[in-house]
């Protein structure tokens, strides 16, 4: 009798003990913190990124894949002008696939990367997500060459006050530079670190992207 009150006493203590370290622990952590992630690509269909092109599209799939079912994924083809051809879901991959495959193939008759403009549309979008409850993302997948329509290419000597405005109203802004040469991606760390954290400055040359795409999951917080 005595043995089998002292085993029912320990379960008890042991089921008290259990329980207050569960309440703690779901108290510590801030359910809050779970933030959708709009994440906006920007994928360069030109000539002179063709070579390129399939390894950028299925980046776009395998990170899709990894963010949240709540997140949202938009993708812009860049090459003379720069327009959006999905929006939606990220874990609809076939759709996303079929998305680029229809209109990212290569056009003779079009000539030039429209980077500036696809950035600015970007921008915009970013904005929009962001005051829908959104953690925003820019991916700019391509060379950065500059071709074409000056007018629609990146002007950089007013990119950083862009973005440092930008900033303003996106306090989380995470931008990825991938693929692109690395005396470009050092161009760009140069102008834009001042105005934006290197946390959330991703960068890297076609060698370097499986690292990057680590630090830009940690960035947008998947």
């Amino acid at each position: 009798m005595f043995k089998r009150t002292l085993t029912l006493g320990l379960i008890l203590f042991l089921t008290v003990y259990v329980s207050k370290l569960l309440i703690v622990m779901f108290k510590n952590m801030d359910l809050a913190e779970f933030k959708p992630v709009a994440t906006i690509f920007l994928l360069d269909i030109s000539a002179s990124n063709r070579n390129l092109q399939q390894d950028q599209e299925k980046l776009i799939l395998r990170i899709s894949k990894r963010l949240d079912s709540e997140d949202h994924a938009l993708i812009y083809i860049v090459s003379e002008d720069a327009y959006n051809i999905y929006n939606g879901n990220p874990h609809k991959l076939p759709q996303i696939k079929e998305a680029m495959n229809k209109r990212g193939a290569f056009d003779s008759k079009s000539y030039g990367t429209a980077y500036g403009l696809a950035l600015k549309k970007a921008v915009g979008d970013a904005l929009r997500y962001e005051e829908k409850g959104y953690r925003p993302a820019i991916v700019i997948l391509g060379d950065l060459e500059n071709e074409g329509d000056i007018k629609k290419q990146i002007n950089w000597n007013t990119l950083p006050t862009n973005i440092k405005n930008t900033k303003k109203y996106i306090p989380d802004l995470t931008l990825a530079f991938l693929y692109a040469h690395p005396q470009k991606l050092d161009n760009i760390r140069q102008t834009l670190l001042p105005v934006i954290d290197e946390k959330h400055l991703i960068m890297a040359s076609e060698e370097n992207v499986d690292l990057a795409v680590r630090k830009f999951m940690e960035a947008v917080g998947r």
